[in-house]
């Protein structure tokens, strides 16, 4: 089984104690890669320094909605600088907007996710969404502002006709952890409906942890729980559509086939 957590994030300080461990773990379950998600400078930097230590991991540049407060211009020309000269870094995100927590006033989260859109389009790379409770906007700004954006919705949680414009637009569907659920019938119907050649799969580490786990921390090996509700769903075999995601993870973040 060949795994690719196309985000995780495993800089994360819950980690701390046994990170080497965990990924070493990972690595001898069958995960080959992980994209590791900026939330704002401080966990690029550190995102950026765990990548650089191991060949299986990538990074993105961003500044998550809940800090979009905190967002600077610096910040800016910093993600910019890493974008066009680190290897690593393969995507920008995690941006967007998040309507559930509101950490950030909706309007600065509106300003700060156009500022990354236009980001993205000066370095030609993917951006990673991350939406709560604000599909509307999101989709609005990407139709207004993001007409050359592409990418990926990551832990998509919006409904089949959302996600069929969103795959019109250039976007791949991301599942996480969620889809497992057993109540998650709209969600489960989504990802029946995905065509197999815009599916990710990711854990969202150490969040969201799925079924039978569900109370303990997440990391990128319980990848393969998501890999194999969506495998049920579509009617695959596991290993098939294992290989099917994996090889769109390498294409969405432009990692060369070996």
């Amino acid at each position: 089984m060949k795994l690719f957590d196309t985000h995780a994030h495993v800089n994360d300080g819950r980690f701390d104690n046994d990170r080497n461990e965990m990924l070493q773990a990972c690595f001898d379950t069958g995960v080959e890669y992980i994209m590791i998600p900026g939330v704002d400078r401080g966990t690029v930097e550190s995102g950026l320094a765990l990548a650089k230590q191991y060949d299986q991991l990538y990074a993105a540049v961003g500044t998550h909605p809940h800090e979009s407060k905190d967002f600077t211009e610096e910040d800016y020309e910093f993600y910019k600088e890493q974008a066009l000269n680190n290897d690593k870094v393969r995507a920008i995100g995690e941006i967007g907007l998040d309507y559930y927590y509101d950490f950030s006033d909706r309007e600065t989260q509106k300003r700060v996710f156009i500022r990354q859109l236009e980001l993205a389009r000066e370095v030609d790379l993917p951006i990673i969404i991350h939406d709560r409770d604000a599909h509307g906007d999101i989709m609005n700004i990407l139709r207004n502002e993001g007409k050359d954006n592409w990418g990926i919705f990551h832990c998509y949680s919006g409904s089949w006709e959302m996600a069929k414009e969103a795959i019109k637009m250039g976007f791949y569907i991301s599942f996480a952890g969620p889809v497992v659920f057993p109540k998650s019938t709209n969600l489960k119907d989504v990802a029946r409906q995905v065509p197999l050649e815009r599916i990710l799969i990711e854990t969202d580490s150490p969040y969201l942890t799925p079924p039978p786990f569900r109370g303990r921390r997440n990391d990128p090996s319980k990848t393969q729980f998501v890999a194999e509700e969506i495998a049920s769903l579509k009617g695959l075999d596991v290993d098939e559509f294992c290989e099917i995601a994996f090889n769109n993870g390498k294409r969405v973040f432009g990692i060369k086939y070996m």
